[in-house]
């Protein structure tokens, strides 16, 4: 199978990468000066234990000729800009007719729960992948991966439920590019897992390493209760951390820890959006939607689009002023 990566960032660049080393013909999707970066140079991702470079065709959209009938297509951005891209996609013509959304997979290695129902109004075939990768995009045409002695974990399914043959195809792509990559029937559980842990990811990004914990468990609390309110399954620490064991960790790069999750690293390029209402603010729907209450969590909704809009660093939002908010 071919495989258009639409996101050629920390996610999408490490995979990328990784499955075009392995053999297979990878196109990077990128934007600015990125994608210049990309187009001059390659991308190149520093691993603990190597860097490579890889020199792949690199596109800003669907302008080219009509994809390939074996091509998947997957989406890494952020969340916000999901439907932007699934629009730019979807009609994208096919060899041998029809469009991408009718005739494409779309896997989708993304944070949240909202990407999933966005893609499947538009895509026939949708595929779901729960994300555990530890890497980092602050530079053009650079990323760090941390992860060790995987590079990442990533639990392939089928969207509303299920897998199919190709979840079982592309799993053993990523496998074969050295990933951990398990077929699960019930992949949106580890996705929804996966939120409550990326509930943190908001006061990372404004307080950086020194969050109080209280406030991390008041956030994954209010999480846990809206869930649950709303009926919806999920995995817990303990069977996460069962699953992940010693398969993916953090080593250093180049002598350097990992700065920051990526809400963090969004605020530190000065991206001018993050994907804060796509993670707090689910919890704060399902909350609305059902009588939870989840100020925590609409506080870091707050506070996170202030440090957009006031280009606070990311890291350098006052304690006390978050603490005004969670009142």
């Amino acid at each position: 199978m071919r495989y258009v990566i639409i996101g050629a960032g920390a996610v999408g660049g490490t995979i990328g990468v990784l499955l075009a080393d392995a053999g297979h013909d990878v196109t990077l999707v990128a934007r600015g000066a990125h994608l210049d970066a990309l187009r001059e140079r390659g991308l190149m991702l520093r691993t603990p234990d190597r860097d490579v470079t890889g020199r792949l065709f690199a596109v800003a959209g669907p302008d080219g000729p009509p994809l390939a009938a074996d091509t998947v297509l997957v989406l890494t951005v952020k969340s916000q800009d999901t439907v932007a891209a699934l629009d730019t996609w979807a009609d994208a013509p096919v060899e041998g007719g029809g469009t991408a959304g009718e005739r494409l997979p779309v896997v989708l290695a993304q944070n949240g729960v909202a990407n999933e129902p966005a893609a499947l109004r538009r895509f026939a075939r949708v595929h779901p992948v729960c994300v555990w990768l530890p890497a980092t995009h602050l530079e053009p045409g650079v990323v760090v991966a941390n992860g060790h002695p995987h590079p990442g974990m990533l639990h392939v399914g089928r969207y509303p439920g299920g897998a199919d043959d190709t979840s079982r195809a592309v799993a053993a792509d990523l496998t074969a590019a050295g990933f951990v990559a398990p077929v699960r029937d019930d992949v949106m559980r580890w996705k929804y897992g996966k939120l409550l842990a990326n509930l943190g990811n908001g006061l990372q990004a404004l307080l950086g390493r020194d969050v109080p914990e209280s406030l991390s468990k008041r956030v994954r609390a209010e999480g846990e209760a809206a869930l649950a309110a709303a009926g919806i399954a999920h995995t817990t620490v303990e069977e996460e951390a069962a699953e992940r064991g010693d398969l993916v960790s953090h080593r250093p790069v180049g002598g350097e820890e990992r700065s920051g999750g990526s809400t963090w690293q969004s605020l530190a390029r000065g991206a001018g959006s993050v994907e804060t209402d796509h993670l707090n603010g689910e919890i704060v729907l399902l909350g609305r939607l059902h009588g939870v209450p989840t100020p925590a969590n609409a506080a870091v909704q707050v506070a996170v689009r202030r440090a957009v809009r006031d280009r606070i660093p990311a890291g350098g939002f006052p304690l006390g002023e978050l603490e005004k908010l969670l009142g």
